[in-house]
């Protein structure tokens, strides 16, 4: 399976998982949160968040899908902004924000790979290689961002570390690290298929080694949870690493790693 339907699945699953929590738990945290939005309006959310995942799935429909989930994500990200207006000097406030942009990026990524495939496609403003530019490095902002949390949060990143694991605390920050130097090389363009493939692969590992188990844990550990804040951190989980594979996968023209010059 190619790359960019690895995180096209992965997207698709994570919004039909929100879809599915909206039903049950009658709100759309943390997506849309900020909004006191009633229940009717949940549901009909979505029932229009779960059809976009769908369309997804199906080539005739995926571009349609694109642009609404778009729109979506975009709501979000606007709405996430507040908190960082309040407190623009915590972490914790450009959190939200990052994750309601990867899911923005990756989207917006996935809609301009859409159109420019098999050179058919018209190039616009929005799917320019300009453009893919800018989506690229507000994704890699985000990873500095998820970064900035390993430290910041440090003591309470370390629960999340799986107990089998050695030196834990020394895990969160190797980890906040490497989100770090994503992010930096995705930003100003040194070796980011390279930057974007980790990501991918470190976020994929998070729901994995993670989010996934503590659904078998005996008891559930405390950092998880209710159930619905299990299941939606696991749902975000599928979100971003999805956005992660489409950013990967759109950068499979640049180089992986350092090319030797001619003489060299």
């Amino acid at each position: 399976m190619r790359i960019a339907q690895i995180g096209r699945v992965l997207f698709g699953i994570g919004l039909a998982g929100f879809a599915l929590l909206s039903f049950v738990y009658g709100n759309l945290v943390p997506i849309l949160a900020p909004f006191p939005w009633s229940e009717k309006w949940t549901h009909g959310l979505g029932v229009i968040l779960m059809a976009a995942s769908a369309g997804l799935f199906f080539a005739r429909t995926v571009l349609y899908s694109t642009i609404i989930v778009c729109v979506g994500a975009l709501t979000w990200a606007v709405a996430a902004a507040g908190p960082i207006l309040h407190s623009p000097l915590s972490v914790g406030s450009w959190y939200n924000s990052s994750e309601a942009v990867t899911t923005l990026v990756g989207v917006w990524v996935l809609y301009a790979m859409l159109r420019r495939r098999d050179g058919t496609g018209a190039v616009t403003p929005m799917t320019s290689d300009g453009a893919l530019r800018v989506g690229r490095a507000l994704f890699g902002a985000a990873c500095v961002v998820y970064g900035v949390a390993h430290f910041a949060y440090a003591s309470y990143t370390e629960a999340f570390v799986p107990t089998w694991l050695p030196a834990r605390m020394a895990s969160v920050y190797l980890t906040g690290a490497f989100h770090t130097a994503a992010g930096v090389a995705l930003i100003i363009g040194v070796l980011p298929r390279l930057a974007a493939w980790l990501e991918a692969l470190m976020m994929s590992l998070f729901g994995i080694l993670i989010w996934l188990p503590s659904f078998f844990a005996q008891p559930v550990p405390k950092w998880a949870g209710s159930p619905q804040n299990q299941w939606s951190e696991t749902f975000m989980n599928f979100l971003l690493a999805g956005a992660a594979w489409i950013i990967a996968a759109s950068l499979r023209s640049a180089p992986c790693f350092v090319q030797r010059r001619p003489g060299k």
